[in-house]
């Protein structure tokens, strides 16, 4: 049997000591466990920057893979602890919609506004047994995340960490939308290099002849295929599958002053 994987994102960067801690508090219980770091550079409390990535990742990781996730501007407040199952994966996060995205993926087009999709459940974490002691009012990725992503690598069933629960808080979450013949999608992600990666997926343009971009001041007309292969200011279908704006040995972000939630339109001729 292959040893479950834990998959850690986080906002806590990794100048302080919290995200080795983490790692510390899940091998003392479950030393067998394959760590995986996805993402601690996420913006200081950004749930939907973390939303988006996380929702993004999950797909590359084996089906019984933990995924903890921990955006958590709420921490020691009465917002829920939970635990999402789902056919893809499993997940530990606060409930305040960082799993907004992970949802939208097992919804169809007649899926009901409020409640989980059908092949999803979700619990909250209430029964302390798998929690440390005493829970920290402003760690709670240590004292509770953690230790009950550990035990639920060994094998402690969903429902054992607490009562199934019918919904989860979402965030509004702003899809790409065709208006008028025009996609308009907007920037969900500024990685290292400066790139800014949109939430519009590769499959609303896949068909398309010609792709012209419109981001703040530039236009680009046509999309590149390689980051090399234009001058300056480029648009590429990007590693994660969705449509970037980039720049040549550059810093897109930094040539146009945008980032997270500013528009991106997108034409297209067939």
């Amino acid at each position: 049997m292959n040893a479950p994987v834990i998959t850690l994102t986080t906002d806590f960067g990794l100048r302080d000591p919290y995200v080795g801690i983490m790692k510390g508090v899940i091998l003392g219980i479950s030393p067998d466990v394959k760590l995986v770091d996805l993402c601690h550079d996420i913006r200081p409390q950004a749930v939907r920057q973390g939303a988006f990535l996380i929702g993004v990742s999950f797909r590359f990781f084996p089906r019984e893979t933990i995924h903890v996730v921990v955006i958590d501007p709420g921490v020691g407040t009465s917002r829920r602890a939970l635990l999402l199952v789902t056919p893809e994966g499993r997940f530990l996060a606060p409930d305040n919609g960082t799993l907004s995205y992970v949802l939208h993926r097992y919804e169809g087009p007649s899926s009901p506004s409020e409640g989980l999709p059908s092949v999803c459940k979700a619990y909250a974490l209430t029964d302390q047994r798998y929690w440390l002691h005493p829970v920290s009012s402003t760690f709670q990725g240590r004292d509770i995340f953690a230790p009950v992503a550990a035990h639920l690598s060994l094998g402690v069933p969903p429902e054992e960490f607490g009562p199934p629960i019918p919904s989860m808080v979402r965030i509004p979450l702003q899809l790409p939308r065709w208006v008028e013949g025009v996609l308009e999608g907007h920037i969900a992600h500024v990685d290292r290099f400066g790139n800014l990666v949109t939430d519009i997926p590769a499959a609303e343009i896949a068909n398309a002849r010609h792709v012209v971009v419109d981001v703040g001041p530039c236009h680009i007309d046509g999309l590149a295929s390689a980051y090399a292969e234009a001058e300056g200011l480029l648009a590429i279908v990007g590693g994660l599958g969705y449509l970037e704006v980039s720049a040549r040995d550059g810093s897109a972000a930094e040539q146009l002053g945008m980032g997270i939630g500013d528009t991106v339109r997108v034409s297209t001729r067939e």
